[in-house]
């Protein structure tokens, strides 16, 4: 009769930390935080275009007629 009554309190012990466990991690509100991802020391910029020194010397090559490419 003990060994059932102690088994009964083990296996709902177990029950109500498994489900605590799997609660935490769908809401998010309890629980150890997550770190948030670290964001990168210098982001990269695209440039346009019109802020690429390579394109625009191009185009000024063009525009000069000193392109050689034939378009």
């Amino acid at each position: 009769m003990t060994f059932l009554l102690v088994a009964l309190v083990v296996t709902a012990i177990v029950v109500l930390l498994a489900w605590r466990g799997l609660s935490s991690n769908d809401d998010g509100s309890q629980g150890p935080a997550k770190p948030s991802p670290r964001p990168k020391s210098r982001p990269t910029r695209t440039l346009a275009p019109d802020d690429d020194p390579e394109f625009l010397g191009e185009i000024d090559r063009k525009l000069r007629g000193e392109d050689k490419s034939g378009s």
